[in-house]
């Protein structure tokens, strides 16, 4: 039996990003009765880095190997996808963290850098959602009146803002973490998660998706060939939104659940039951959507399957040319020969 109690803390809510052990915990769960899970979760984790890496990469590649500049909203799916391989390069760290017993070999410092990487990723992805819905909501709502703000320049500038929200968000708190692992710093931690990583950029979200909502259903029938685009591209987004939303809001609503638990404003052991048994499922839902947005961009983004095409044919054509001239260059010596 302690040996099925000391893995338990790998696989708090709180413990995908923190370190926490309860003593009302041990007293109300049998952990035999769902130690399968605990067992089985490096082994999901594994999985998931394997597929992430490979498919965030190949989005990756395309973007950067394609001849044409992207888009401003391919800008934001490039660095989403990019935020997502971060989240993927480190879950092998934390798989194996989790195959450790708790006087486990690796640092505290590669501890707290793993962390850095699911926070970063944690608040990165969403507010590039949110410049997605936002550009998407410049282009269908006031396409005449902001359309200047619709620019490449910008829109890097948006993602390097970002990115430094993000760091500064996650290394802020990862520093109090370091210097004081109380109790109080955790409960900072979760509550600038939820208001930051969820009930703001949701809320931008909402409005955007139900404004272009209303805007799709408001346009004739007769729409210019720019229109069309623009609607492939934001159907796209939508769907990357949705499926966002359903691999993350479970996340963040028991974060918020273990948050009222550890200010004792909720407690009980079936609370405590339903927290620890569902935590670990939750959590690899979240995970999982960095695998999912590469797939959805070859199955709902037609224009990414054009570039994907094209990438293709346009390295093909480099290959042959490159043989054709390998060939003409030696002519003259086989002639000799």
């Amino acid at each position: 039996m302690a040996a099925l109690t000391t893995r338990l803390p790998e696989l708090n809510i709180t413990d995908a990003y923190s370190d926490q052990n309860s003593t009302n915990e041990m007293q109300c769960i049998d952990f035999r009765d769902w130690y399968w899970l605990t067992r089985h979760q490096p082994v999901y984790l594994l999985i998931i880095t394997t597929l992430g890496i490979v498919l965030n990469a190949f989005v990756l590649l395309v973007f950067c190997l394609h001849k044409k500049a992207c888009t401003v909203a391919e800008i934001y799916l490039s660095n989403l996808a990019a935020a997502d391989l971060v989240l993927v390069s480190w879950l092998a760290f934390w798989a194996a963290i989790m195959e450790k017993p708790l006087n486990w070999d690796f640092t505290v410092a590669l501890r707290g850098v793993v962390k850095l990487g699911m926070k970063i990723n944690a608040y990165c992805s969403i507010y590039f959602l949110v410049l997605v819905s936002i550009d998407r909501y410049l282009a269908l709502v006031h396409p005449m009146s902001y359309g200047r703000m619709r620019r490449p320049k910008y829109a890097k500038l948006g993602c390097l803002l970002v990115w430094g929200l993000g760091l500064l968000l996650s290394a802020s708190m990862l520093i109090l973490w370091a210097v004081s692992r109380g109790e109080m710093v955790e409960l900072v931690w979760d509550g600038m998660l939820i208001t930051f990583g969820f009930i703001i950029p949701i809320s931008i979200n909402t409005f955007c998706t139900i404004t272009i909502i209303r805007a799709l259903k408001k346009q004739s029938l007769a729409r210019s060939n720019a229109q069309k685009s623009e609607q492939k591209a934001t159907t796209l987004v939508l769907v990357v939104l949705v499926t966002f939303l359903i691999c993350w809001v479970p996340f963040h609503f028991m974060t918020a659940i273990n948050l009222l638990y550890r200010t004792e404003m909720l407690v009980g052991c079936d609370l405590i039951k339903f927290v620890d048994i569902f935590t670990p499922i939750i959590t690899d839902l979240a995970f999982f959507n960095s695998v999912v947005n590469p797939i959805l961009y070859v199955v709902v983004g037609k224009n990414f399957r054009k570039k994907v095409q094209e990438v293709c044919k346009q390295c093909g054509v480099s290959t042959v040319t490159t043989t054709s001239t390998r060939s003409n260059t030696s002519a003259p010596l086989n002639t000799f020969m």
